[in-house]
């Protein structure tokens, strides 16, 4: 069984077991967090929310917090003289999914 949760603007393809990147949460490493913003639970008959599917919960434990690879953000414009150089890391947290909850409608 298959869930699409939706975190931080993104949306994301979790099964149990699986390990995956989200934009930074607050939380601390061992502890537990609940997305209550389901989109769609797949597997052997689909539950597709209207938006979101209710009832159903996806739960995952925080492994770690972590920054991701610095990228460059460089501005230019030609014969002008114009150029802007910026640097960016992201935070992340990394979970380990736990369970998928299905719901009341499935």
């Amino acid at each position: 069984m298959y869930a699409v949760i939706k975190t931080g603007g993104k949306q994301y393809k979790v099964e149990e077991g699986d390990t995956i990147r989200v934009e930074k949460l607050p939380a601390e490493k061992g502890d537990t967090v609940t997305f209550d913003t389901i989109l769609l639970i797949g597997g052997d008959e689909y539950v597709i929310g209207s938006p979101t599917v209710s009832g159903a919960q996806v739960s995952g434990q925080v492994v770690r917090q972590l920054k991701d690879k610095k990228i460059i953000v460089f501005k230019m414009k030609r014969r002008k003289r114009y150029r802007r150089k910026q640097g960016h890391r992201q935070e992340l947290t990394e979970l380990r999914i736990t369970s998928i909850v299905k719901g009341k409608e499935a």
